[in-house]
């Protein structure tokens, strides 16, 4: 008997390898990307629900970008603080800001695809770049090397959008993990030519894309999703690239609590489960590949197993997955996140098994 779990525990960790090198390694091994400034019309796509402290901060660096045709589109969905004062001051001091007003509509009320709607509808640009209003460009040149990477086929565009560091906080350091693993995640997956989802604070496509599937219409009753599962929807290996020059990043503050992003991990959860099927079998075999993996080293570990074969096999796979990680955060200047990768990625296993068992027998949240 303990053979037969060794060696079917042989058998998962040949399968996690074969993930950590054969998919990730899409991402890891590709080399610097080539960033040529191209002359794309773009309009800056934001929208903004009571954020009148982080407008003041974003909207001066979205304005003045080092790019020679852009518009700022700023959604106001019915704020209730000072935000469209705020808008409207900044509407008169930069000439490429367009502001659209949202007011509460009976049947989309507080809907964020119906106010996107209407942003990418009044937006004049051929090409829309998104970013939300608690989020920061990395720097002048966002907007350039976010567009440098659209082509004649390639009308959609992946980026990286990273939570802040905050020192001394394990949270912070296991929330982006957490968003370190996705990202090379969805990126290698792109660069196999099976994109499945996209960040909205920081993404771009060809105006085109949204009309020729009449926006996010077939996915309009479920209330999250206006980023991922658009993008679930409409990428594919041809019209898909994925950015991660360090000048195309943007930034935001995590979730300040433990309780805070389990919210946002069973929201996101949430809105996988309406991923197309293919895409969701690809999710659960590397969650369900981790989880086996521990238990069957646990076991193992419980059952004395001859530690001549054992401690080994469990040195080699954490040896390769250690490395490959550590490439994916060098890429994406999260290196501090790997430093204790065997402890972060237990805490992951147990955090998804929680948001799993969560979603599984509580009530249904209805995010908003």
């Amino acid at each position: 008997m303990p053979e037969i779990i060794f060696y079917t525990f042989i058998g998962v960790i040949v399968l996690q390898l074969a993930y950590y090198l054969g998919v990730f390694g899409r991402f890891i091994f590709a080399g610097p990307q080539q960033v040529t400034q191209k002359k794309l019309p773009v309009s800056v796509i934001v929208l903004a629900k009571n954020n009148a402290e982080q407008l003041k901060t974003l909207v001066p660096k979205l304005a003045v970008q080092n790019y020679p045709d852009f518009e700022l589109v700023i959604i106001d969905n019915a704020s209730s603080d000072e935000s469209i004062d705020i808008l409207e001051d900044f509407e008169k001091q930069y000439h490429n800001i367009r502001l659209v007003k949202v007011e509460n509509n009976e049947a989309f009320w507080g809907n964020k695809k119906y106010a996107l709607t209407l942003g990418i509808k009044a937006s004049r640009k051929e090409y829309l770049l998104f970013i939300d209003a608690d989020t920061q460009p990395a720097g002048p040149d966002w907007i350039m090397h976010m567009a440098s990477q659209f082509t004649m086929s390639k009308t959609i565009v992946l980026g990286f959008s990273a939570y802040r560091l905050v020192k001394n906080s394990l949270v912070n350091k296991l929330i982006r993990f957490d968003a370190l693993v996705n990202t090379t995640q969805r990126f290698a997956w792109a660069k196999s030519g099976l994109p499945f989802s996209g960040d909205g604070r920081n993404m771009a496509y060809k105006k085109d894309e949204f009309f020729k599937r009449n926006g996010y219409i077939n996915h309009m009753n479920i209330r999250t999703g206006e980023d991922a599962l658009f993008i679930n929807e409409a990428a594919t290996g041809k019209n898909t690239a994925v950015c991660y020059t360090p000048e195309s990043f943007t930034f935001s503050d995590a979730p300040v609590s433990y309780k805070s992003w389990i919210m946002e991990k069973r929201k996101a959860a949430y809105t996988t489960s309406f991923f197309k099927t293919g895409d969701q079998v690809r999710l659960k075999i590397f969650v369900w590949l981790q989880v086996l993996f521990f238990i069957f080293m646990t076991t193992l570990i419980a059952m004395q197993f001859n530690w001549m074969f054992l401690v080994p096999v469990i040195v080699f796979r954490y040896l390769i997955c250690w490395i490959v990680m550590a490439q994916s955060a060098a890429k994406l200047n999260e290196k501090d996140t790997i430093y204790w990768f065997p402890f972060m990625e237990i805490m992951l296993i147990f955090t998804q098994l929680q948001v799993f068992a969560a979603n599984l027998f509580s009530k249904k949240v209805h995010w908003q």
